[in-house]
């Protein structure tokens, strides 16, 4: 006779209102919280929606670019200006539907080894130098994010990506194939940067 687990409750995000004064308010403390306090729950890993109080629309994408903003210009840089460039080039680029995709992969591996990294960063204070292991550690993610946008990229070996000076034009009714192609491939670069993972 098997016995009976009880599932656990999955916990639903916090729900935070915005109402028109730009106030946010949390509702399981039933109060006024800031972009300050939002940010320390990210970092404290507590799930939340942003919702704006009268039309109930989900704004919760809107607020954490707003806080990125905010710590940006308070001098915590994490984005490069290269990165930011490359960024705002792919709206309206067609491989805009992967980029999602491709940079949550990119920060999953990174998620990884973060505790690799904090180690190193506590040894060197120990009197280790850390940067040749930081040095390694990049090497390999360089191969990971080219393996994975030679794996994103249709044209690749081809002469460049689309539009690309040199590059042959798709044939017609190439377009559907190459999605589907590319479907294939995201899933294949998900288990590459698992197994690589796991090597390390």
């Amino acid at each position: 006779m098997s016995e009976h687990v009880e599932a656990k409750p999955v916990e639903k995000p916090i729900r935070i209102k915005k109402y028109a004064n730009r106030r946010l308010y949390n509702t399981a403390s039933s109060s006024y919280v800031t972009l300050d306090h939002l940010a320390k729950m990210v970092r404290e890993g507590l799930d939340f929606v942003v919702e704006d109080a009268k039309s109930g629309e989900d704004i919760t994408r809107t607020v954490l670019t707003q806080i990125i903003f905010e710590a940006e210009g308070k001098g915590q840089n994490l984005l490069p200006i290269s990165f930011l460039r490359q960024l705002i080039g792919f709206y309206g680029d067609s491989l805009q539907a992967l980029v999602p995709s491709y940079l949550e992969l990119s920060m999953a591996s990174f998620s990884k080894n973060q505790e690799q990294m904090r180690h190193y960063v506590q040894d060197a204070f120990a009197g280790m130098n850390p940067f040749k292991q930081f040095e390694e550690m990049g090497r390999q993610n360089m191969a990971i994010y080219q393996r994975a946008m030679s794996m994103f990229n249709p044209f690749a070996g081809q002469g460049g990506a689309p539009g690309a000076p040199g590059a042959p034009p798709p044939a017609e009714g190439e377009p559907s194939k190459d999605l589907d192609s590319l479907k294939d491939k995201l899933e294949a670069i998900q288990k590459q940067l698992d197994q690589m993972t796991r090597e390390k």
